[in-house]
């Protein structure tokens, strides 16, 4: 069990919380959770109300992090993101994009930059999952009340970044609000007014702790299946190892359930490993097969985002975000904070060239709400899990997606030219004010096209909003049970054709819940 000194919460779920080392060979549970990530863990609580639960989390506990846990130093969890044993996990896709995936209890919820809005209508619509939406206002609600700060006092960037949002023609003013409205709003955050953060992870303090044990350093090899002619083919248990490579058995009691909350990339990396996928696939990497499903692994989207980042001519100590701009086709956001010496991870935050030293940075960032350009998922290696596996996003492949980028930068620009953002202007010898941009500035005209996309490429980095690889009515049904076999569901953002809202964590603990 973990003891820890803490920082002023709830820490009621360390008291069922262990290491995998302290676990027992061979066990059996009602319900299997793989993945204590932003969709798990409230997902294990709920289901803790009524049954025995297993919740498999392959990193650690960072209850007592400052990198994780305080809002002030939300960039060192990206500048010290390694491939190793850090709470942000570094990879590289194959399309040359750094990027990151949560590697800690509560996911990815743990590791961002804490901001809460409630998805589209339009994601319920396409997504082709079944929902009731009185279940997902109170699923959300649930969430809320748990984890998210709503407050419009805002610091003078993110004031200054509403007023150019507005006066650029970002309208209406929707104030402050979770829901996702067009126009410009103030929207909620899982930092709190101190700037602790409270993530998926105490969610877990919402469980019915005798029925639940989390398990965290546990890194699940593969899921068992057994077949039977009046059955069918099930699965029945999950394979795990510990960090002294001790291998585990965690079997399902009969009706019970293994669900996959691993993410994005665990989800259908544990599916292929397991002999779930496409045949020739499979066949390649003398992989058994158990289920013949051409679509795990398909189907791979992150959005994509552009950014400028300015230095301004005076010190500035704001940090966080608590503004967002929405139109149909693409989100603006921003950032400000200390520019980090270098890191592997250094160009998600500042496109090359970075900064070398530490310098005060306001950041302005645009997302394209639903990308086409699709990719694909393959392991590094058919038995090792610990590995992440091999993404192709295919950014821009699709040319809409960068003429939506292209639009968005345009809008970028035009606030750049509000009064509201004149005092963040430095003044050269001979009295002209101009930005003092940090990396690639705007091209100068901005009118044209191909010195536009030009600078979409260039710039091109992720919020880490990756999703698909199980996608609903693919390889899971309206109800996330994979198809073909029971006692088998996937329920996280593998399963979305496209990401929830301006930022899917209030969407994916909702989803878990």
């Amino acid at each position: 069990m973990f003891i820890f000194l803490h920082i002023n919460a709830d820490s009621s779920y360390l008291q069922f919380v262990y290491n995998a080392t302290e676990s027992p060979l061979e066990e059996v549970y009602d319900y299997i959770v793989v993945g204590g990530g932003t969709a798990g863990c409230p997902l294990a609580a709920t289901l803790s109300a009524n049954y025995s639960i297993l919740l498999l989390e392959r990193g650690g506990v960072a209850f007592n992090d400052p990198n994780v846990l305080l809002e002030e130093n939300g960039m060192a969890n990206f500048l010290q993101a390694d491939d190793i044993d850090s709470p942000a996990q570094a990879f590289t896709s194959e399309d040359g994009i750094p990027n990151t995936r949560g590697r800690v209890l509560g996911g990815s919820s743990m590791i961002n930059a804490g901001i809460y809005s409630r998805a589209d209508e339009d994601f319920y619509n396409e997504s082709g999952i079944e929902w009731n939406m009185s279940i997902v206002k109170s699923a959300y609600e649930w969430v809320e009340e748990a984890t998210v700060t709503q407050t419009d006092r805002i610091n003078s960037w993110q004031t200054s970044v509403k007023r150019a949002l507005l006066q650029s023609g970002i309208r209406p003013y929707n104030g402050l609000t979770l829901e996702h409205l067009q126009g410009t709003k103030i929207f909620g955050s899982t930092f709190d007014r101190t700037g602790r953060r409270h993530g998926a992870v105490e969610l877990l303090n919402k469980a019915t702790k005798k029925n639940l044990r989390v398990v965290v350093h546990a890194t699940v090899e593969r899921v068992v299946f057994a077949s039977n002619t009046s059955l069918g083919l099930s699965a029945i248990g999950v394979v795990y190892r510990d960090t002294n490579r001790n291998s585990h058995v965690a079997r399902i009691r009969e009706k019970g359930e293994i669900i996959l909350s691993a993410g994005t990339l665990g989800s259908p990396q544990l599916l292929l490993m397991s002999g779930v996928g496409p045949r020739s696939y499979l066949s390649s990497l003398n992989i058994p097969i158990v289920y013949d499903q051409p679509f795990t692994g398909q189907v791979m989207i992150d959005n994509p985002r552009s950014l400028i980042t300015i230095t301004p001519p005076f010190l500035l100590d704001d940090i966080g975000s608590r503004v967002v701009g929405i139109t149909k086709s693409f989100y603006i956001e921003a950032l400000s904070g200390m520019a980090p010496f270098f890191s592997p991870v250094s160009p998600i935050l500042f496109p090359d060239p970075y900064p070398p030293l530490n310098l005060t940075v306001l950041t302005i960032v645009e997302k394209i709400s639903r990308p086409l350009s699709t990719g694909f998922l393959r392991l590094a290696s058919p038995t090792n899990a610990s590995l992440t596996p091999i993404v192709r996003f295919n950014y821009y492949n699709d040319t809409r997606d960068l003429s939506q980028c292209v639009n968005a930068v345009r809008a970028i620009g035009k606030m750049l030219r509000t009064l509201a953002m004149e005092k963040y202007k430095s003044m050269d010898q001979h009295g002209q004010r101009y930005f003092k941009f940090v990396g690639q500035a705007l091209p100068l005209n901005q009118f044209d096209d191909e010195a536009m996309g030009e600078f979409c490429r260039k710039t091109l980095t992720t919020f880490s909003h990756y999703h698909g690889g199980c996608l609903a009515q693919k390889v899971v049904d309206s109800h996330l049970k994979v198809t073909g076999i029971n006692a088998l569901r996937v329920v996280d953002a593998s399963t979305f054709v496209v990401s929830p809202g301006t930022n899917p964590q209030a969407t994916i603990m909702m989803f878990g819940r």
